[in-house]
């Protein structure tokens, strides 16, 4: 998994949303949540920095924490899709997929979308753009996920920052202490170069 996506990959996948409009904004964006151990801590965070995100959220999540994804919007903070359980797009039916965006929209309507792992198949695809939808990707992946990546390597990464960038984290269990220690340290970085953080 490339740090940041080649421009063939975004050129391939066109109908999709790789980057911002603004070249001095970046998007900060974190999937999976709402966690009651991750996502308070990443509240008060961007509260302090006065920073707005954009939070892709897990349907099975907001009902088992409603008071969290309660805060996220009285934060002021964006909500995207992010299905219900965490499907995989290219290993699901084309029906079941679309049962758990709407699931999940049933909770909270979102135009915004982003499938779990980036994966979704071309038909799958169709039919979410035809429910209005915005199909949101990223340009620069922390990797907070993973085991063998650790937050010193995160903030070398975020030298790579530029303006339009789309910023992928988790507030997740699996990336909590990741995250944690790099997250603060990026967000100073992006405004040392002088970008402003906007929501999608």
């Amino acid at each position: 998994m490339f740090v940041r996506v080649p421009l063939l990959v975004q050129l391939v996948f066109k109908r999709r949303i790789w980057r911002g409009e603004d070249k001095n904004t970046v998007h900060l964006t974190f999937d999976d949540g709402p966690d009651p151990d991750t996502t308070p801590w990443v509240l008060g965070l961007l509260k302090k920095e006065n920073v707005k995100a954009t939070f892709f959220c897990i349907g099975k999540n907001i009902e088992e924490n409603p008071l969290i994804f309660k805060q996220i919007i009285d934060h002021g903070h964006a909500i995207g899709n992010h299905t219900y359980n965490h499907e995989k797009g290219t290993e699901s039916k084309t029906a079941d997929y679309l049962k758990s965006i709407q699931r999940t929209d049933d909770l909270h309507v979102a135009d915004l979308f982003r499938p779990p792992y980036g994966r979704a198949k071309f038909g799958q695809v169709n039919r979410i753009l035809l429910l209005g939808k915005q199909i949101i990707m990223w340009t620069w992946n922390s990797q907070d996920y993973k085991k063998e990546i650790g937050p010193d390597e995160i903030v070398k990464n975020a030298n790579k920052i530029t303006g339009r960038d789309i910023l992928l984290f988790h507030n997740s269990a699996k990336s909590n202490l990741s995250m944690q220690e790099s997250l603060p340290r990026v967000i100073e970085i992006v405004k040392q170069k002088g970008l402003k953080f906007s929501v999608l």
